[in-house]
Formats: C-alpha cells, structure tokens, sequence
C-alpha cells in the first residue's frame, strides 16, 4: 500500500495541537492595512482554532502531521 500524502496546502495553513485541536491564522492582513486600524490589526496577529465542525475534515488533510 502506498505511503498516504498530506496536503500541501493544508500543511502551510494549519498545524496540530494535541489530539483534537488544529492551529490555524486569522485572515485579512496580507494588504490594504492602511485602512485597519492598529487595535484590529493587533487582534488578526493572533492564532486562533479551527472550529469544532471542521477539525475532522482538516484532520484527514494532514494524516502525517
């Protein structure tokens, strides 16, 4: 049987925590970032969690991680 293969684009975009949590960034700060202002720009900087529904399906993408 052939060796099972992560997804590339899910191994850049999200990391496991544990068993049943997945690390994720907040969208929306890659560019017109003169218009936010610094408390919201402040608050993208942080991680946050993949939401409960979604963690078994983002768990199949990345089966070696």
């Amino acid at each position: 049987m052939a060796k099972m293969k992560t997804n590339s684009a899910a191994k850049k975009r999200f990391k496991k925590i544990g068993k049943k949590k997945i690390k994720r960034s907040k969208a929306y700060r890659r560019h017109l970032l003169t218009k936010k202002n610094a408390k919201r720009k402040r608050g993208l900087r942080a991680r946050t969690y993949i939401h409960v529904s979604d963690v078994k399906s983002i768990a199949k993408l990345l089966p070696n991680s």
